[in-house]
């Protein structure tokens, strides 16, 4: 079974290259799964319920989020008819929506979970503990789990994808917009990478313009943030997983340029 993840999807710019490439990704690489962080689509912060049907309609079959999941009010309409888009497990009991979703994939069904950080983050539930409940909920339901791991702390997402070694199929990282270099299978098989950066403009401060990020930083000041529009470039990571033991093969990190469509390793 082979996963493809696209990390942040940052305003227009992001959600265009997802249109103009994603599904021919998709059929390149032979993906037959596809989940997209979308948390950012709407503007460059938060989704609505058209930039999420934009990503569904290009090809995303889960949608996750992250700190930036309220952002859009329309949202908590959304979150509450739409099983696919997910929102972190680990908000408070009661939050609209929920962070875990099973889909049959190929012959075998696959679980895609969503949990937030804290540290530098919203403080929130333990994520190692609902992460714990949830999978002791689904057993034996999903032989492949997926997790996006959203938090801005590297250390925090290390020891997330440790203490999930060899019990989900993959830990990805996102939040940070950055992608890491450290891709790699832990021990256990569990596919891990830090951070599958961003889907958006890199002729910036991750996905903004990059003259209001200096002006902000200069001043102090809360300087109104627009989303960039310059080399747009689309950040995933490819996933092999067994679909019968839930163990991951491989990852490859995957980057497409708008300007050419040609792949960056």
């Amino acid at each position: 079974m082979r996963i493809l993840f696209v990390g942040d999807v940052v305003g227009a710019p992001g959600r265009r290259i997802v249109r103009q490439h994603l599904k021919g990704l998709k059929r390149d690489i032979g993906a037959d799964l596809t989940i997209v962080n979308g948390e950012n689509a709407a503007g460059g912060a938060g989704l609505t319920t058209a930039t999420a049907q934009e990503l569904f309609a290009a090809g995303a079959d889960v949608i996750t989020t992250g700190n930036h999941v309220w952002d859009k009010r329309e949202v908590l309409w959304l979150l509450e008819r739409e099983p696919r888009l997910l929102r972190p497990a680990n908000y408070p009991e009661g939050s609209p929506g929920a962070g875990v979703v099973v889909v049959p994939v190929a012959g075998a069904n696959v679980a895609v979970l969503n949990l937030m950080g804290r540290l530098f983050m919203p403080l929130l539930d333990d994520p190692f503990r609902a992460t714990d409940r949830i999978l002791d909920e689904i057993r034996g339901a999903a032989p492949v789990v997926v997790v996006d791991f959203h938090a801005e702390a590297t250390s925090e997402k290390m020891a997330f994808a440790w203490s999930l070694d060899g019990r989900v199929s993959a830990v990805l990282g996102t939040h940070t917009h950055v992608a890491t270099a450290d891709a790699r299978l832990l021990p256990g098989g569990t596919a891990f990478i830090t951070d599958v950066g961003m889907t958006g403009s890199f002729d910036s401060v991750i996905g903004v313009k990059k003259e209001q990020a200096i002006e902000r930083f200069r001043t102090s000041r809360s300087i109104p943030y627009e989303t960039a529009d310059g080399d747009v470039r689309l950040a995933a990571v490819r996933v092999d997983v067994d679909p019968a033991s839930g163990r991951a093969l491989a990852i490859e990190r995957i980057e497409l340029k708008e300007s050419d469509g040609g792949a960056v390793r």
